[in-house]
């Protein structure tokens, strides 16, 4: 196993978007048409919060067995590569600035193995949005499993490194985002005031019943990961505990858009399965207008769902890549039924912009 520096050599901070390294190296080609988003004659600058990547570097060091990644990182493109690739695709879609994040993947690991991976991921992330101050920032990584040490990361990550926030999935090998050990983490992002954003990773305990067509792990069990993280965050009082806690919801915030009132109504007819210890200050969907979500909702319709329940000015660019799920989100925005110039010209980035701190 090559050491941190050995593979950061190596990589020349091998950043790589996921699934670029998979259809293989970028290629010459001309300049992409930069699409112009403009609003009622006004330019708008549009900011990608939903936008993925890898080290393979870092992921490199906790071993074939846990990744099943090759030990080398010679299939995967280099940086600039791959960052002239998605460029210009961000050109084409009329994007101006990604903020990059990982899915974590090492949730289960052993501390000095993932404290490894972490500093490595972070350390790379920050180097590349420095060198592409104009088109990327970034999200930090940190083991939450660990959250002692979660906090020190966190602290260096923002501080010091000048990442914009933090990326975590939906829950903790299984163990929810509310339970108390996680607080001193919601404290310092308070504390950092960053934008903590959330990002499912399916909900494995329903994966037989997600066998069969229709990809349902990820078309009904990434949402499904995300509403339940939410749900436990307010009833359980998390919400309550750190109301400065700025949180960013994955794929529209989940099935929250479309069936939220639901909510407000199981502690009222099944009180006797409600713990009568926490009382909240509010109605449950009354806390969805505290939390941000992205538009990776598809339609006109659901982005009208999404405004009657957390509003236009909860809602925020996002595209997945490279998943190719929404290459179109521009448009879903521009379309958005009843949104005045400015929410557009909010969701389009200006929201982004407070929010990740760019000027």
């Amino acid at each position: 196993m090559a050491n941190r520096r050995e593979f950061l050599q190596r990589t020349a901070a091998g950043l790589c978007f996921v699934g670029c390294g998979i259809a293989g190296h970028a290629h010459a080609q001309a300049p992409a048409r930069k699409r112009e988003v403009v609003v009622n004659g006004k330019r708008a600058r549009t900011i990608d919060v939903h936008a993925h990547c890898a080290i393979p570097a870092a992921l490199a060091v906790a071993g074939e067995a846990k990744l099943e990644l090759p030990a080398t990182t010679t299939r995967y493109p280099g940086l600039q590569q791959v960052a002239d690739e998605r460029m210009r695709t961000m050109d084409e879609q009329g994007i101006d600035m990604e903020a990059l994040s990982i899915n974590p993947v090492w949730y289960g690991w052993e501390r000095d193995v993932v404290a490894k991976v972490i500093e490595i991921q972070n350390d790379a992330l920050a180097s590349f949005t420095a060198a592409h101050p104009e088109r990327f920032v970034a999200f930090a990584s940190v083991a939450l499993q660990y959250p002692d040490l979660a906090v020190a990361q966190l602290e260096k990550a923002i501080r010091r490194q000048g990442l914009r926030g933090l990326a975590v999935g939906g829950s903790v090998a299984g163990v929810e985002f509310s339970h108390p050990k996680f607080h001193p983490v919601w404290a310092k992002c308070q504390e950092l005031g960053i934008l903590v954003f959330i990002h499912p990773q399916s909900t494995p305990q329903l994966a037989e019943r997600f066998k069969g067509n229709g990809m349902l792990s990820n078309s009904i069990g990434n949402p499904l990961d995300t509403t339940i993280a939410l749900s436990h965050l307010i009833f359980e009082g998390t919400l309550d505990k750190y109301p400065g806690l700025k949180i960013l919801a994955a794929h529209g915030g989940g099935f929250f858009g479309s069936y939220a009132p639901r909510s407000d109504h199981g502690c009222l007819v099944f009180p006797e399965n409600c713990d009568k210890a926490i009382v909240l200050k509010k109605k449950p969907t009354e806390y969805l207008r505290d939390i941000y979500v992205d538009n990776i909702v598809f339609t006109p319709e659901a982005m009208r769902h999404l405004d009657a329940e957390l509003g236009y000015d909860r809602i925020m660019l996002g595209s997945d890549f490279p998943y190719p799920w929404e290459s179109r989100s521009v448009d879903v925005v521009m379309n958005a039924p009843g949104a005045t110039d400015a929410q557009k010209i909010a969701m389009l980035g200006g929201t982004a912009a407070k929010l990740l701190g760019i000027a």
